[in-house]
């Protein structure tokens, strides 16, 4: 654990001994050191020095069954003698931090380093008068007022470039500090059950404390180390941290170590909590990381890991799955961020690295980059050659010493006009407007009852055009109620009267349901008055402990006479066996066994059942077809869910042997067969009608029966009576896609999902299959986008698979939420609507904002162009540019981001994966707009002096006072720009750019503010803006000139695309490169896209001046990877672990699901889930 480590302990340890004293018989490091153990060490050293668990909990002053009493002071107590549940985050960066990076801009240092010299040249005055013969150049500097003004656009450009920092450095900070508050209210989504005081009570996991009891069941991930006091069946996937894929037994006797941050992935049981936080084994991972990443970081970069352990530890922390405890989240966030950029590039990109439109935007950015890049060269070449042709070689001067710093100066504002070019052709907003998109989305989809964990998900849910969710709870409201039941060879319609049934059957059945389920399903008084009964824990239990309410019998004094401890043997349910079993020792000695499950696995196993007197008869496979025909299936066909219910005894003498499963579960004696409904939500049919006309189609994936499935299909609206299509089980499923060795054939899937709509009794391993079927097929052009819900752990690697996961917040297991990308609070299939229509939202947002922003950026690249190489001088200053340029970009993403998404946006079918970016009517708007801009320019810049009658403006000399004629031009222009921001916000060619504006109060006050600042740049902004004030008269004609742009367009949108052929090339430029693109993200040959390799290369200048796009993108990425921790670390030595995640999967063609399934999520679903 290296010196560091040992000397802090020393410390610690030193203190807390003396906290014997204080009331504990154990310290911090006995606890420490015993968690270090496995196995049979473990136990042997327990009982050598505890005497067992009963005396460790008595040292700890807990009881194994009433836990922790729950006194404040006691908490408080062990809080500070054993530490806290949470890893302190690091720090976020400081606001200087991100100042300092936003400096890192190149084209801002570039700026910044003109400016200096224009300003150093402007104090130079050059000796003696024989600046005559320096000629034409210096005669406005004669002025004396003047030339002492030669500062000011130094100066001016300085502090405009101040601010540009300080608006990105901000961005960057408010979208830090949402993170971490996204990051806070996840932690505190996560929540354990706890006995403290004899009841179970729900607690954050950051309040539990060493010597609490915490109840571990079925999908849990373990927020702490403890050891097992009783457990049942519990199997444990301890892949985070020992990176062993096979799932590890544990019980109190053999193995009873559990560690944080592993899953559960069977079973269940209760443990002591024995090490929090700091102290539990993931946490003293991550000290060490955290502790050793600085020195190690300049190691790890050049690929040196000198220290063996340290190497050890990191494999161990990087298959650490994104939860590592939840808890640990904040560190993620920072971790993220600093990862090295080449380790990221590294990291192979898998289908979640990058969202779609990141790709597109990244490669847009770096085309128009280098357009910008080539036009202010050529600029800078032709403003200098003009100058020196028409000085030296026209008018044949010479170059004179004294001159050279009026001549530099002149050289300085070239090179500052061309830089100007650059600034403006750039669009650094574009990342900006995605992020801000994003954040603003995520924000308001909390109160849409959507939790995003990757900003991208967001993004690619407008994309999607396949749903696949789960029936119990997304589409139906999991309150399970009983409403039929099959007894004593009565099938009763509604629940009967007690005194209807045998008395003997009647105990055997409430024995059979209040034993054989978990302790912790209970059904509570409602929270208000008149309201339905609160179902807590397994809601088909609850249905059942419903039953036996019904029939006026209770089970919790049933659960008294025989508690969870006194059960012999418990078989929890799983996937693969369906069902679940309790073993009792009756007072006899004698066992019995008491089963439940779906009622055509059960039914199968019995070979009894009871009659009408409450004796066994026999149950030949004949009666078994008989009783499916008249009851399963006309319950199934209510949409019912069916379950059976059965029992069976076993002599004391010889005790059989319980590990054999298959000499257990047979030969039983069936009670009754209890049909259970959960009714359909009542908002779903709605919402699924709406994502029908956006294009979607919803399919249904659960593990109920056929019957039951297509009757709640029908309900919802997923199929309507008369179509074509496809309802099929599992076994149908798997015979379809499978040829004869078992393997599954792409072409064969491709027969069955487009038709397919509900599939039944499927397993996890067949949803995963569906999804990656329905995403690699190529049956149709465009690519499908997927989207899955899953609740249980085995749906990980579906979730994963799928382009979004959605997991159940209230219903879904801790594995399944690491999964998911989004998750939804309320478990609402209307939910997952609001995400599509959030998507799109963002989508049409970044498309409003690249409209408005190319419009810009042509119209002021081509006027500072042409007019530098006409009249030697922009029309618009390097300072005015810089406004401008902080309008469109920051501005106008922060007003064209935020629109808030309408109902229409589900009219329309989904964009596509191949969907160029600018679409043929945004081609069209673009220079549609542009024309008009220009054309008004130009005649102001050329004959504006007449119009107006004023001075012309043009062949001004170096530091001449600002003229009326450029001002009039600057605020034209930008009353143009103010006026089309307002078209901008309608990109297919709707008619009304006013509608819903008001319901954008963001978007108003950006214009307004914009228009204000406007008055006071041209009315005081004097020397520094170049603006000399106009009387009114003016300003009228120049918002006049603005409000054209409303009225031009109208006029174009009547245009209809068809004439404009060339719009169609216009459009699909980016497309075939996107296709390319795609097609290497799905052969997973290529890891990273054209413009990042463009980028990558970095042999020009520029586009290492694309690292303000980079860091943007960049916190958009960390945002993504920080929420699973995994993200930093596993990138920081991606090709580590990548050799070991390759050998979890079977097919080659998950290769690069590789870092996903490198989860401990899914190391254990691979090997079974892909057959």
């Amino acid at each position: 654990m290296g010196d560091m480590t040992n000397s802090d302990f020393y410390t610690k340890n030193q203190r807390n001994d003396s906290n014997h004293a204080v009331g504990f018989g154990c310290s911090l490091m006995e606890l420490r050191s015993l968690m270090e153990l496995r196995g049979t060490e473990a136990v042997v050293r327990i009982q050598e020095d505890s005497g067992g668990i009963e005396g460790l909990c008595q040292r700890l002053k807990t009881s194994p069954t009433e836990g922790l009493a729950g006194v404040s002071t006691d908490l408080d107590k062990r809080r500070e003698v054993f530490g806290r549940n949470l890893i302190p985050p690091k720090k976020p960066k400081t606001f200087l931090q991100l100042v300092w990076e936003a400096l890192q801009d190149v084209t801002l240092i570039i700026l910044e380093i003109a400016a200096l010299i224009s300003l150093g040249l402007s104090f130079y005055q050059p000796p003696g008068e024989g600046s005559e013969s320096c000629g034409t150049v210096s005669a406005g500097a004669e002025d004396e007022g003047e030339s002492e003004a030669g500062w000011i656009e130094g100066a001016a450009i300085l502090l405009s470039v101040v601010c540009v920092v300080l608006v990105t450095a901000f961005n960057d900070w408010s979208k830090e500090k949402q993170f971490r508050g996204l990051q806070s209210r996840i932690e505190q989504e996560q929540k354990f059950q706890v006995v403290r005081g004899s009841q179970v009570i729900q607690l954050p996991v950051a309040d539990i404390v060493v010597g609490d009891i915490a109840q571990i069941k079925y999908g849990d991930l373990l927020p702490a180390d403890g050891i097992l006091i009783q457990g049942n069946d519990l199997k444990i996937d301890e892949s985070s941290l020992t990176g062993e894929s096979d799932h590890v037994r544990k019980s109190a006797d053999k193995d009873p170590m559990l560690l944080s941050g592993t899953h559960v992935m069977e079973g269940s049981g209760r443990m002591l909590v024995t090490a929090v936080g700091v102290n539990s084994q993931t946490g003293i991972i991550f000290t060490l990381l955290g502790a050793g990443g600085e020195e190690e970081e300049k190691k790890e970069k050049k690929g040196k890991m000198q220290d063996g352990n340290m190497e050890n530890c990191q494999t161990k922390v990087k298959k650490q799955d994104g939860a590592a405890a939840m808890e640990m989240q904040p560190l993620k966030s920072a971790e993220g961020g600093e990862a090295d950029e080449k380790e990221k590039k590294k990291a192979s990109v898998s289908k979640k690295e990058k969202s779609v439109l990141q790709g597109k935007l990244t490669k847009l950015a770096v085309q128009i980059g280098k357009a910008g890049l080539v036009m202010s060269a050529i600029t800078v070449i032709i403003l200098v050659l003009y100058f020196a042709v028409d000085n030296f070689v026209l008018q044949k001067r010479q170059w004179l010493p004294e001159c050279t710093p009026i001549y530099i100066q002149y050289f300085v504002k070239f090179f500052i006009i061309g830089v100007t070019v650059l600034v403006v052709a750039v669009p650094e907003g574009l990342p900006l407007a995605v992020t801000i998109s994003l954040a603003y989305s995520v924000k308001k989809m909390m109160k849409d009852n959507n939790l995003v964990r990757h900003l991208d998900a967001c993004e690619t849910m407008g994309n999607a055009t396949a749903i696949c969710s789960d029936k119990t709870g997304t589409l139906t409201t999991n309150r399970m109620t009983a409403v039929q039941c099959f007894v004593a060879d009565v099938h009763y319609k509604t629940i009967p009267d007690p005194g209807s049934i045998p008395p003997k059957t009647l105990d055997t059945l409430v024995n059979a349901i209040s034993l054989n389920s978990a302790y912790t399903t209970k059904i509570l008084p409602p929270d208000k008055e008149g309201g339905l009964p609160k179902q807590v824990g397994n809601k088909t239990e609850c249905g059942l402990l419903g039953l036996v309410l019904d029939l006026k019998r209770d089970y919790q004094t049933v659960r008294n006479q025989i508690p969870e401890e006194k059960l012999y043997k418990v078989y929890t349910f799983n996937s693969v066996r369906k069902s679940m079993s309790t073993v009792i020792k009756l007072p006899d000695g004698s066992f019995r066994m008491y089963s439940k499950g779906a009622s055509e696995i059960i039914l199968k196993k019995c070979s009894r059942i009871l009659n009408e007197v409450g004796e066994p008869r026999m149950f030949r496979p004949r009666d078994r077809d008989e009783m499916v025909k008249k009851v399963i299936e006309p319950m199934a066909c209510d949409g019912l869910r069916t379950i059976c219910v059965a029992y069976r005894d076993f002599p004391a003498d010889p005790e059989p042997n319980w590990e054999e499963e298959n000499n257990i579960l047979t030969d039983l004696t069936a009670i009754c067969v209890v049909g259970i409904e959960d009714p359909v939500r009542p908002e779903v049919p709605d919402a699924i009608l709406k994502c029908q006309r956006a294009g979607i189609t919803v399919r249904m994936v659960t593990g109920d029966n056929i019957n039951t499935a297509r009757a709640i299909a029908i309900k919802c609206g997923i199929i309507h009576p008369g179509e074509d299509f496809l309802c099929i089980d599992g076994k149908e499923f798997n015979r379809r896609i499978r040829n004869e060795k078992g393997e599954v054939e792409q072409e064969r899937i491709d027969k069955v999902w487009p038709k397919l709509r509900v599939l039944a009794r499927s397993s996890p391993t067949d949803k995963h299959t569906l999804v990656k079927g329905i995403i690699d097929s190529t049956l149709v052009d465009q690519r499908q986008v997927v989207a899955v819900t899953g609740d249980g752990t085995n749906d990980g690697p579906a979730l994963k698979k799928a382009d979004v996961g959605f997991a159940m917040g209230i219903a879904g297991t801790d594995v399944a939420k690491e999964a998911s990308d989004i998750i939804l609070t309320d478990d609402n299939f209307s939910s997952i609507v609001k995400a599509v229509m959030w998507g799109r939202n963002v989508y049409d947002s970044i498309s409003k904002f690249l409209q408005f922003q190319l419009t810009v950026n042509v119209v002021a690249v081509i006027v500072a162009f042409t007019g530098a190489c006409i009249t030697q001088d922009s029309p618009l200053k390097a300072v005015q540019m810089l406004w401008v340029n902080l309008i469109m970009d920051t501005f106008a993403s922060l007003a064209l981001a935020t629109e808030p998404p309408t109902e229409s946006l589900l009219m329309r079918k989904p964009y596509g994966r191949n969907k160029p970016l600018i679409s043929s009517t945004m081609t069209k708007n673009i220079l549609g707009h542009g024309v008009y801009q220009l054309i008004i320019i130009f005649t102001l810049l050329f004959v504006g002096e007449q119009i107006f009658d004023i001075d012309s403006g043009r062949h001004a000399p170096l530091h001449s006072p600002p003229s009326e004629h450029y001002t009039i031009i600057f605020n034209t222009f930008v009353m143009m720009q103010l006026f089309n921001e307002i078209n901008a916000r309608k990109i297919h060619g709707e008619r009304n750019v006013f509608d819903g504006i008001f319901r954008n109060p963001i978007f108003c006050s950006i214009v307004l503010g914009t228009f204000a600042i406007q008055i006071v740049i041209v009315q005081f902004g004097g020397k520094p803006f170049s603006c000399s004030p106009l009387d009114l008269e003016k300003w009228m004609w120049c918002v006049f000139l603005g409000l054209g742009e409303l009225v031009w367009g109208q006029v174009i949108s009547t245009i209809p695309n068809s004439k404009l052929r060339f719009l169609k090339g216009a459009g699909r430029l980016t497309q075939k490169d996107e296709m390319t693109a795609e097609e290497e993200l799905n052969e997973d040959q290529e890891e990273i896209d054209h413009a990042e390799r463009e980028l990558r290369r970095g042999q020009i200048l520029w586009f290492r001046g694309l690292n303000r796009i980079q860091t943007q993108i960049e916190v958009v990425n960390t945002f993504k990877s920080g929420t699973s921790f995994q993200g930093a670390l596993r990138r920081q030595s991606s090709t580590t672990s990548q050799n070991q995640d390759v050998t979890n999967v079977s097919s080659p063609s998950h290769v690069s699901l590789s870092n996903a399934l490198s989860s401990p999520t899914s190391t254990a679903a691979a090997p079974s889930g892909q057959c």
